[in-house]
């Protein structure tokens, strides 16, 4: 009978065995599974006086091949690229929008001033006239044009965040169940790992860390997920979602909250997350192409037409028209935009204007935030959150020493303690610019020494084009629209550069956890063919015992 009972242990370990290659060889290509392999041990042995008889082998665990650290090192590798590559999808957009200088904004900018000169080598030519009138209206629609693909891509990126932020709340709440599933098979089998639970827990994680980067911490067996600078999503078995809402700060701008309890019943609140502080994954990707890049790119554009109907409104307005009458306003320009934040403890407001309307020279391209703490304004500028000059009692002593460069800010109301403004100065600017001359009469190309149709004001103002209207004298209006296009051009190349070399970093991440963890089927080949040899040699001891058996039978008659 001890044949039989070695016989049958080797067919069990060789039927597990058969039974695991099987499994391995089926899910060779199914993302995120680990290659199992059964872990035996002799069954013992008894003593029998001339030495010790085993007893055949005893099958202990099936494990998965696994390593944690080249595990979280791809899991990591993969955050950064696809935080990456979000970005490289949305900057690759205005680049596209910028980088062709054949049409766009560069050729209208050398068109409009090529008008400006034949008016100011004609100027009672109506035709030219017309035509000044023509190239401006094209000039600032194609600045309107630009500025307008900005604003849909940043609806678009608010609708992605809300889209993204959907989803990890989505895996979050799987790893939660699989969580439980994995807790009661452990309950369930002496401690014994289920093992393709834990593969889909752990490639249910890998999936929420190319959304976010998230830490993860492991005990008894659970999970819980963190984010952030230490937020909780999954603390235990409690989801704590994350939503999108609007910032209060600016709701325009799609923003991500954590949720924390708020009173009793279970109820929660939802708690604005910097957005320094979400890193990682398509969504940090989201986020920081959103304030290093799409805000950059737009208060620049808003400076470029400031800048334009800054300086041509300066000379226009020192010229007379065709009938002797002053110059007016050639452009229109809009005013700064201030956004009171919606938990100001008050109802005051401020509003902004260009301190010198003539000059654009003070204009950064940044936005600000106002601070009031009850006793003192302070303004620091984004996204860096730099503190611009001292804090200052009021806003009269805005801008020499502590306000917003190139404004002039008033405060409406009584403000407590706590209150916030965003100021935007050139936000908007580029789709508020508008022609407000239509009569080809009213261009003022005269100067106010000369006859109504002499063209030297004209002249003055085709020498805008080289004037250095930008960055405190250093740039003209072609240097300014060079700056927004070079500047995202090289973002552009660096994000290209970074995505290529964070590919080949996963690659070889992949290929050092799959040597650990992947499934080689022609090893598993082998070992089919090697525990088939098993079973059939553990088959043959019991077909031995049986027929010794049969002998004593025989003999004992």
């Amino acid at each position: 009978m001890n044949l039989a009972n070695l016989g049958l242990s080797g067919l069990t370990a060789a039927q597990v065995r058969l039974q695991t290659a099987g499994h391995n060889i089926d899910n060779a290509a199914t993302v995120g599974y680990n290659r199992q392999t059964v872990l035996v041990s002799t069954a013992g042995a008894a003593n029998t006086g001339n030495g010790f008889i085993g007893w055949g082998v005893q099958v202990d665990s099936v494990t998965r091949s696994y390593d944690n650290f080249l595990a979280k090192q791809l899991v990591n590798s993969q955050t950064t690229g696809a935080a990456l590559a979000s970005y490289g999808n949305q900057i690759t957009q205005i680049n596209n929008l910028f980088a062709d200088r054949t049409v766009g904004i560069s050729p209208a900018i050398q068109h409009f001033f090529d008008s400006v000169q034949a008016v100011a080598s004609a100027p009672a030519d109506s035709a030219a006239r017309q035509e000044m009138l023509g190239q401006a209206g094209s000039l600032a629609t194609n600045i309107n044009s630009a500025n307008a693909f900005l604003n849909q891509q940043r609806n678009d990126v608010n609708t992605q965040i809300t889209t993204t932020v959907t989803q990890v709340n989505s895996y979050v709440e799987r790893i939660r169940d699989l969580n439980h599933q994995i807790s009661s098979a452990l309950a369930g089998s002496s401690g014994q790992p289920p093992n393709d639970l834990l593969d889909q827990r752990d490639q249910a994680v890998s999936d929420l860390s190319q959304l976010v980067d998230v830490k993860v911490l492991q005990q008894n067996g659970n999970v819980s997920l963190t984010v952030g600078n230490g937020q909780i999503l999954l603390g235990g078995d409690t989801v704590f979602p994350l939503t999108a809402v609007q910032s209060a700060a600016d709701p325009s701008r799609t923003v991500v909250a954590y949720s924390v309890p708020s009173g009793a019943g279970g109820a929660m609140t939802s708690v604005e997350m910097p957005e320094q502080d979400i890193t990682g994954g398509s969504l940090g990707g989201l986020l920081s192409y959103r304030s290093q890049t799409l805000d950059a790119t737009q208060n620049k554009l808003g400076r470029l037409a400031a800048g334009l109907a800054m300086g041509v409104n300066a000379v226009h307005e020192n010229g007379k028209d065709l009938n002797g009458a002053a110059g007016t306003e050639f452009f229109k320009l809009g005013t700064p935009k201030v956004i009171s934040n919606s938990n100001n403890p008050s109802s005051a407001t401020i509003t902004a204007s260009f301190a010198v309307p003539n000059d654009s020279n003070a204009l950064a391209g940044l936005d600000y935030t106002v601070q009031y703490d009850g006793s003192n304004y302070s303004v620091f500028s984004l996204p860096d959150g730099k503190q611009v000059g001292a804090s200052s009692a009021t806003l009269d002593t805005l801008p020499t020493d502590a306000g917003v460069p190139g404004l002039k800010l008033t405060v409406s109301g009584t403000p407590q303690a706590g209150d916030s403004w965003l100021v935007q100065p050139t936000r908007t600017t580029a789709d508020d610019l508008k022609l407000e001359i239509t009569d080809p009469a009213k261009i003022a190309a005269a100067d106010t020494n000369g006859g109504s149709a002499n063209g030297v004001n004209a002249l003055a103002l085709a020498q805008l084009q080289t004037s250095k209207v930008f960055g405190g004298g250093t740039m003209s209006l072609n240097e300014g629209y060079s700056q927004i296009v070079n500047q995202v051009a090289v973002a552009t190349q660096q994000n290209a550069a970074s995505a290529k070399a964070q590919n080949t970093l996963i690659q070889q991440n992949y290929a050092a956890q799959q040597a650990v963890s992947g499934v080689n089927l022609n090893e598993e080949y082998v070992n089919l063919d090697n525990y088939q040899q098993q079973f059939q040699a553990a088959s043959r001891l019991i077909d031995v015992s049986s027929k010794l058996f049969d002998t004593l039978l025989t003999m004992g008659r």
